[in-house]
């Protein structure tokens, strides 16, 4: 994992630059998956129900911790691409204020041509990752 850029608006500009590297989805995929990999270990004992993001076809696990200040999440998948996907999100939304978690909307999946190239059930996942990130950014603030 990169150290996490200075804000989530750079962040999403690096994305953006990464992926226009390439010059196919075949290539993009890869990347992708080369992405989901680097995520940090996740413990087993945090598969549980409680951690599960629903609304994803693949099993997709997201535990925040910190606070209002500072939120970090972790985060995993059993699927690849979707691995990938988590460690997109948690670039541009872990170790950020709630308040910039809630205000940030995630336009490095335009910039990228994600939404076209997403089966409707990861998009699904993707958006209801992405909720979960930002609902329990609104707990934080309280």
């Amino acid at each position: 994992m990169t150290e996490t850029t200075a804000t989530a608006h750079d962040a999403q500009q690096q994305i953006a630059e990464e992926f226009a590297f390439f010059s196919d989805w075949t290539e993009r995929y890869q990347y992708l998956i080369d992405l989901g990999k680097q995520l940090p270990a996740f413990p087993e004992a945090s598969k549980t129900d409680e951690w599960r993001v629903h609304g994803c076809q693949s099993m997709v696990w997201l535990v925040p911790s910190g606070d209002a200040a500072k939120m970090h999440f972790n985060a995993a998948s059993d699927s690849a691409i979707v691995s990938g996907l988590l460690a997109l999100l948690l670039r541009v939304y872990s170790d950020r204020s709630a308040a910039d978690i809630v205000a940030t909307e995630p336009e490095f999946i335009q910039a990228i041509g994600l939404a076209k190239h997403l089966s409707p059930t990861r998009s699904n996942g993707l958006a209801a990752t992405l909720a979960k990130i930002k609902s329990y950014a609104a707990a934080a603030l309280g």
